[in-house]
């Protein structure tokens, strides 16, 4: 895997072995960050289910002030904390090892808000239904995109965009 564009264009990040992390793509990623692009600079960043951090290093390589990562597993976060260290983002980043559920539950009513939220839980579970349901209960981010299995619809009318099996949705989005 890599940053596919800005201050780190090209370099490469580590991934955890095993099926455990399933990293987006760069073709998805790279549609994903040209959508949200005039949205980056200087912006306050939050990854969801972070696993290698892609996206949130990609927004920090692309002029995001600060990403903060949220990743259930140890292992996980092990490596994206490496991953940091390796681009020299410790100061313009947080590591949150915790499940996002109830990272995002805890930020209602706190005050905490975030230019732009990614999410990109595991397929095969309700997790990107749920989180798209709390941005709609209490938007904790200006803009959300929430990756998904394409054949999966999210609740609340967000903007989709379809890349082979991968969707993503996007709410907060101008038309």
């Amino acid at each position: 895997m890599r940053i596919i564009a800005g201050e780190w264009g090209g370099r490469g990040i580590a991934a955890p072995g095993g099926r455990a992390v399933r990293p987006t793509s760069d073709r998805a990623r790279e549609a994903w960050m040209s959508i949200v692009q005039p949205h980056i600079p200087g912006a306050r960043v939050l990854d969801l289910f972070a696993g290698t951090g892609a996206l949130g290093l990609e927004a920090l390589s692309r002029g995001a002030a600060f990403a903060e990562f949220v990743e259930r597993s140890p292992r996980a976060a092990r490596v994206l904390r490496r991953n940091i260290a390796s681009l020299g983002a410790e100061g313009r980043s947080a590591v949150h090892v915790t499940d996002a559920h109830k990272y995002v539950a805890r930020l209602a009513g706190t005050g905490v808000h975030f230019d732009v939220a990614f999410a990109d839980p595991p397929y095969r579970t309700d997790d990107a239904t749920r989180v798209a349901e709390a941005w709609l209960a209490q938007p904790f981010a200006a803009l959300l995109g929430v990756e998904h299995d394409s054949a999966v619809g999210l609740p609340g009318g967000g903007r989709v965009r379809r890349y082979g099996d991968t969707g993503v949705t996007f709410f907060g989005l101008e038309p």
